[in-house]
């Protein structure tokens, strides 16, 4: 009996043994743990766009320091990372500039929204032909420099002044930095060119070692006699007197240069027409107006004509033209505009910005050579 238990505990520990050795598919797997999927960590919200203000908002933040609002906080974080400004120091500027929603009622009203025939009255006057005159006698060696240099007639330099300006005499009233702020935060529609001009200024200004908070310009941010853009004075302001500076409110001749300069970096071709009266006639011409002045004229003055289009003085066929249809108080009157026309659309986009700078620059110049 002892012998068979014997052999009995034997073969039981034999097939024990069997099983633990044999391969993990041959005998029975253990209990699958259960796969629980793991939800990926969110993505970080999205900061939400600013919303853009009522005017009845605006109107409540008027006089209000921007010191401490969370977008301008974020500026100021920009500015010292990007460009090594002192925040404490950005902080009190921006705690001395408050909102002032008349800039943005003049942003939502500008000249140009008027018909040519009263727009033109604003610059086109005895007052600001003769302003123009004696400017050109003032600073005739200094214009005449400026033509040899750079290319840009005299009558042209004056004009823009004298559009700008009123040659000196009205560069604005408005604190630039406060119209610049304004613009780049409670002007939701044109920020992010604004936030750039004021980028540029406050640059600028630290380059130039004038303190921002003196300077006055347009409620657009312009500057100077020939109201540049934070952003223009940095890329086409010239010292044009050589005494080291580029000083665009109290030097006439840099501004006079500057202007020039402008005008032959944006592509002015000396001795060039700018624009011509045309006549039109048949129905294929209301196709051909141009209403927004976005590229140079492409369409040559002969294939105008093919489609009822004349000038009323001469000019060579083969030269790019557009068509212009301005208001005038008794109808249309319609122009050809040729490559010097578009820049000086680039100055301001607007045509009749550029037709009022080139009227009044024939005026001035009639009176100049006759004086």
């Amino acid at each position: 009996m002892k012998s068979l238990y014997s052999r009995i505990a034997y073969l039981l520990g034999i097939i024990l043994l069997t099983s633990a050795c044999a391969p993990t598919g041959a005998g029975l797997q253990p209990a699958p743990v259960p796969v629980v999927a793991i939800p990926a960590a969110p993505a970080p919200e999205a900061t939400p766009p600013a919303a853009t203000p009522t005017p009845e908002q605006i109107a409540q933040r008027a006089g209000q320091p921007f010191g401490r609002r969370d977008d301008v906080q974020h500026f100021i974080r920009e500015m010292s990372a990007r460009h090594g400004f002192n925040p404490a120091q950005l902080q009190a500027l921006f705690d001395r500039v408050q909102v002032r929603p008349s800039i943005i009622a003049a942003m939502d009203r500008p000249a140009e929204a008027k018909p040519w025939y009263e727009y033109r009255t604003i610059f086109l006057n005895p007052q600001r032909i003769r302003g123009g005159v004696e400017f050109w006698r003032t600073h005739a060696a200094t214009l005449a420099r400026a033509e040899q240099v750079f290319g840009v007639p005299p009558e042209i330099v004056v004009a823009i002044i004298g559009v700008e300006t009123q040659y000196g005499g009205n560069m604005g009233r408005h604190r630039v930095l406060e119209a610049l702020a304004t613009l780049a935060f409670d002007y939701p529609r044109r920020a992010d060119f604004f936030r750039k001009e004021l980028e540029a200024f406050l640059l600028l200004t630290r380059a130039e070692g004038v303190d921002p908070l003196t300077l006055r310009g347009s409620y657009a941010g312009a500057m100077g006699w020939g109201q540049f853009m934070p952003t223009s004075y940095q890329n086409y302001a010239v010292d044009f007197d050589g005494d080291g500076r580029r000083d665009l409110w109290r030097n006439p001749r840099d501004a006079i240069g500057s202007v020039a300069n402008y005008f032959r970096q944006h592509g002015w071709r000396p001795g060039e027409p700018v624009v011509v009266p045309a006549r039109v006639g048949g129905t294929a011409y209301a196709d051909l107006i141009t209403r927004r002045l976005t590229t140079p004229p492409t369409d040559s003055v002969a294939s105008l004509q093919a489609q009822g289009v004349a000038p009323l003085t001469p000019v060579d066929g083969a030269r790019a033209a557009l068509l212009l249809e301005l208001q005038g108080r008794a109808g249309p009157e319609h122009w050809l505009a040729f490559h010097n026309f578009y820049v000086i659309t680039r100055y301001n986009r607007s045509q009749l910005y550029a037709m009022a700078v080139y009227q009044l620059s024939r005026e001035i110049r009639e009176r100049y050579v006759r004086s």
